[in-house]
């Protein structure tokens, strides 16, 4: 999952950022109304978490603007405006969740997690290619009854190839999936990152494999 967090108060984003990566949710954090909608403009979210008071004005202004930009990740309010009226009018803007200050970093994790599932009610949990299952609400990868133990970012570059089974899927969406804006990347992590995936895939017997596309990215799918 990746959300766009939109928080002005550098320790709270930090200790944010920081609790929800550990929970492999990359972030993207920026502090003004303004910083948000050019990420909106240029980014793909899975979720918006939204503080309401921010430098440049009310927080909630932000969702009809995003919407007029199609984007349709579902949004919560994070905020210390927590009086009936603030929840009721944070919901009547737009907000599809509202929490307030002070919270559990477990909370907003569920919820988003919530948020997250309820986008994707339609879409099956399991995928089946070659011997390999994967679960996507449990983000487990099975081939068999042996679940393979796959690091962070492997497992990340694995779920975003296999929702698109014999496309070639871009090394730009692969790197979004996996790093966040201010991570450092070095010219081959991500190659690095599916190396050691496809050695793991292969030593199992997984019956996929992951195919370079000169220029383009990577394609996954069973083997003939």
């Amino acid at each position: 999952m990746r959300i766009l967090l939109i928080e002005d108060e550098p320790e709270m984003a930090s200790v944010l950022k920081t609790a929800l990566q550990r929970q492999d949710i990359i972030v993207d954090q920026v502090s003004t109304l303004a910083d948000a909608e050019m990420m909106a403009k240029v980014g793909s979210y899975d979720a918006v978490v939204l503080d309401r008071r921010l430098p440049d004005g009310e927080g909630l202004s932000l969702i009809p603007r995003l919407r007029a930009l199609h984007v349709d990740a579902p949004v919560l309010a994070l905020t210390a405006m927590g009086g009936l009226d603030d929840r009721i009018s944070g919901l009547n803007a737009g907000a599809d969740d509202y929490m307030v200050k002070p919270f559990a970093t477990e909370e907003l994790v569920a919820r988003l997690r919530a948020l997250h599932r309820r986008q994707f009610t339609l879409r099956a949990e399991h995928t089946m290619i070659g011997r390999l299952t994967y679960d996507f609400r449990h983000r487990e990868a099975l081939v068999g009854d042996q679940t393979l133990d796959l690091p962070r970012r492997e497992r990340l570059v694995l779920e975003t190839l296999i929702r698109r089974p014999g496309r070639a899927v871009m090394r730009g969406t692969l790197e979004e999936a996996v790093y966040a804006l201010d991570d450092e990347i070095g010219s081959n992590a991500l190659d690095a990152h599916i190396s050691r995936l496809r050695r793991k895939l292969e030593d199992v017997a997984a019956g996929i494999e992951i195919r370079a596309i000169r220029n383009i990215g990577y394609l996954l799918r069973a083997i003939p």
